[in-house]
């Protein structure tokens, strides 16, 4: 859905899944910090009411809960996009649908009386849309069960397609497709599944793969390479599930940020 402007001043974006659950069930999944940790970026909600968000070294975002209905409604407001800039509200509802799933609908707006700030607003749908399919895939395939998620990220030098085909083809998944089995090669860290997305920039979005693993435990891979400036952000996200999850995570991830480290050494999000 496309940026909408109100004469009150509003601007608004409204994002949507239908997911396998219950309200309940998709609650959790949204309203708590375990939850959100489990496909989107580690959360941790205190208790003076405030949300802090890490999506990175030196990355955290705050944001004060509004209001909260479980298991339908749950609102937050967090500072805008710039010093000056009005705060966004997020608000979050759970509707259910008949066979069991649940439709979750994000509407993020602000008030402003110029369209200074529209094109961030407008940027948000891309990611959310993204962290959405990461979300249902989750509700789909592992339900109920403990996550242990964890991220690696590192910086490139543009242009992000450049980027793009060397992080692709340190992975030995140049050749990737749709619906197929892919597994990694060539010195990387265990790592196979099954192709779930694949999006490059002819839609309009970041350069991104997401898989459905098997190896190095059951759990699914978003990995994206998005331009940040002169520079392009490379992330690596892993979501764990099961039992053993947060052994394999413990071990897995020092190897993985040795790797990306290794592959492009000019980090600089946590410089």
């Amino acid at each position: 859905m496309s940026l909408q402007r109100e004469a009150s001043g509003r601007r608004s974006i409204q994002m949507e899944v239908e997911v396998p659950g219950t309200p309940e069930e998709v609650w959790q999944k949204i309203a708590t910090g375990p939850g959100i940790c489990s496909w989107f970026v580690p959360t941790e909600f205190r208790e003076d009411g405030t949300i802090l968000q890490c999506f990175g070294p030196g990355m955290e975002a705050v944001s004060t809960l509004k209001e909260s209905r479980p298991p339908h409604r749950f609102v937050t407001e967090s500072p805008g996009f710039g010093p000056d800039a009005p705060p966004v509200a997020s608000e979050w509802s759970m509707e259910a649908r008949s066979g069991g799933t649940c439709t979750v609908r994000l509407v993020q707006s602000l008030f402003a009386s110029t369209d200074e700030w529209d094109h961030q607003l407008a940027q948000d749908i891309s990611g959310w849309t993204w962290f959405f399919r990461v979300l249902k895939l989750a509700l789909t395939h592992f339900p109920g069960q403990p996550s242990a998620p964890f991220r690696v990220m590192s910086m490139a030098s543009g242009p992000v397609t450049a980027a793009w085909n060397a992080l692709t083809k340190s992975l030995g998944l140049s050749q990737a497709a749709m619906g197929q089995r892919v597994e990694a090669s060539g010195g990387v860290p265990a790592l196979a599944g099954q192709v779930t997305q694949l999006q490059t920039e002819d839609n309009g979005h970041p350069y991104g793969l997401q898989l459905l693993l098997d190896q190095p435990s059951p759990g699914l891979l978003a990995m994206f390479a998005h331009t940040c400036g002169d520079s392009v952000l490379i992330v690596l996200d892993f979501y764990l599930y099961g039992e053993a999850a947060a052994a394999v995570a413990k071990r897995e991830a020092p190897h993985w940020q040795a790797w990306i480290d290794t592959q492009f050494p000019t980090r600089g999000t946590g410089d």
